[in-house]
């Protein structure tokens, strides 16, 4: 059954460090899902797990510069968000973003040239791992600022409410910038405004390293908005149906002209904040127990076998599929060329015309 993380032999109940668990999802899987709806979320999830697994490897062989933070264990979250989307409307991230970007359908050659900081990456190379943006595929970024992306998100949806264009902000930020002032101060704003903006707090329990418990003194974070009269909700964030049937309602409550939502996503990242983190603040046992009981690739995996829409055999043809793509992203990566020494001097400032600005 283990294709995903070896080892785990199933679902067993959890023992202890019950902070460090998402809610149980309401049924199995949650909302129903055709055969190829869910195929194609375990492909995606799975997608970013490999292309993660990858690029730690080459930071470990000094391909990738500067900081790296791995999406690992949260894929649920940025598939299953990105399937309640509609075509325009934007999403824009902190600096865990590679699987946001591969979520958006952003090709795998292009996102992991920026990784290892070629040409041909999103941002020209220039941005690494955590500045990629794509206006393309309304990808706004990759922000380095802890918080900073929720005001820029504010101001997307804000955007969106000037135009009448119907399209709504998906905002993510995690549990440490949950405590970010301006957070608090976009809130005020996208309510006072009716902004279609969704908040999605992807709540991984350790921000930066210390628990949530440790340094909020309100953990239910889908409650942050109350005093704003922002309607939040908890969500099984290992869950990529639960994640997507929440997603569907709070874009309908955006999108009617009712502003904004904010989703609380309880998930867990299997690695350290970034790769220079060795996670000393938890336990082994504690990360196996998650991988063990609430991993969201084997979650799908098991709903695909138990419904008989594929059997091991498929499977493995999907990971070997997968493996693939992430082997040639990672060779074009390496053998791309580097920017010209003039990028230096371009992308810094633009010229808006009279006509553009008036």
């Amino acid at each position: 059954m283990a294709r995903v993380q070896t080892g785990a032999t199933g679902r067993r109940k959890a023992n202890g460090a019950e902070n460090t668990k998402a809610p149980k999802a309401a049924g199995v899987g949650g909302p129903n899902a055709g055969k190829d709806e869910l195929l194609k979320y375990y492909r995606d999830m799975l997608l970013i797990r490999r292309f993660e697994e990858r690029a730690g490897q080459l930071y470990g062989m000094g391909l990738i510069g500067g900081f790296c933070h791995l999406y690992i264990g949260q894929e649920a979250i940025a598939v299953g968000v990105q399937a309640a989307q509609k075509p325009g409307d934007q999403v824009i991230t902190g600096y865990r973003e590679h699987g946001h970007m591969l979520a958006c359908g952003i090709d795998p050659r292009e996102v992991m040239a920026e990784l290892t900081g070629r040409a041909s990456g999103s941002s020209k190379g220039k941005g690494g791992s955590m500045h990629m943006f794509s206006t393309e595929a309304a990808f706004y970024g990759g922000h380095g600022i802890v918080g900073a992306q929720v005001s820029l998100g504010t101001g997307l949806a804000l955007a969106n409410r000037y135009r009448d264009d119907g399209k709504v902000a998906f905002t993510y930020f995690g549990d440490g910038a949950a405590n970010q002032g301006q957070v608090y101060e976009s809130f005020n704003m996208a309510e006072l405004w009716s902004l279609p903006v969704v908040y999605v707090i992807e709540n991984n329990q350790y921000a930066m390293g210390t628990s949530i418990e440790r340094s909020s003194a309100e953990t239910r974070l889908h409650m942050r908005g109350a005093s704003f009269r922002i309607p939040g909700e908890e969500v099984d964030g290992m869950d990529v149906l639960a994640v997507k049937a929440a997603a569907e309602k709070a874009a309908e409550h955006a999108r009617s002209g009712k502003g904004p939502y904010i989703l609380e996503m309880k998930t867990y990242r299997y690695r350290g904040h970034s790769m220079s983190d060795p996670a000393k603040y938890r336990t082994r046992d504690e990360v196996d127990e998650v991988r063990k009981t609430r991993d969201p690739i084997e979650h799908v995996e098991e709903l695909l076998e138990k419904k008989g829409w594929a059997d091991d055999a498929a499977l493995k043809a999907i990971d070997a599929d997968v493996k693939r793509i992430v082997a040639d992203a990672a060779e074009f990566a390496r053998t791309s060329p580097e920017p010209d020494p003039s990028e230096l001097y371009t992308d810094v400032y633009t010229e808006a015309s009279q006509e553009a600005s008036a």
